[in-house]
């Protein structure tokens, strides 16, 4: 095996932080001047475009099983395409808007927890 192929191999064992993405985001969007153009309006739109990309790859397919089964490589690649996409989005909305997203998401997952007692929902 040889250097870049353990580099390969290297970055995708590497965790990255919401903070770490948001970091890159903002450095990027620096690079190219675009945090003029980086409002909430602007970032929420551009989010809901991606998510109807999204949208669209699973539009006729109907229910699809965990895992995709039967989904060609190609197809799930541009599937992690389309979620990055959003995921990018959002961060950098969060990052704008002064939300600390992994705070908030901790936060909400406690909230719903009481919300939504286990006991109360049993086995389906």
């Amino acid at each position: 095996m040889g250097g870049e192929d353990e580099k390969v191999v290297e970055q995708k064992e590497m965790e990255i932080s919401l903070k770490d993405l948001s970091k890159k985001l903002e450095e990027f969007a620096q690079a190219r001047d675009w945090e003029r153009y980086h409002s909430p309006r602007n970032l929420l739109l551009a989010m809901v475009g991606e998510v109807g990309e999204l949208s669209e790859i699973f539009q006729w397919r109907g229910e699809v099983g965990k895992g995709l089964p039967n989904w060609e490589e190609s197809d799930k690649e541009h599937l992690g395409e389309e979620l990055s996409d959003v995921l990018l989005y959002l961060i950098r909305l969060a990052d704008i808007c002064g939300i600390d997203l992994g705070d908030a998401a901790t936060k909400k997952i406690v909230k719903n927890a009481v919300k939504y007692p286990p006991k109360a929902f049993g086995k389906m």
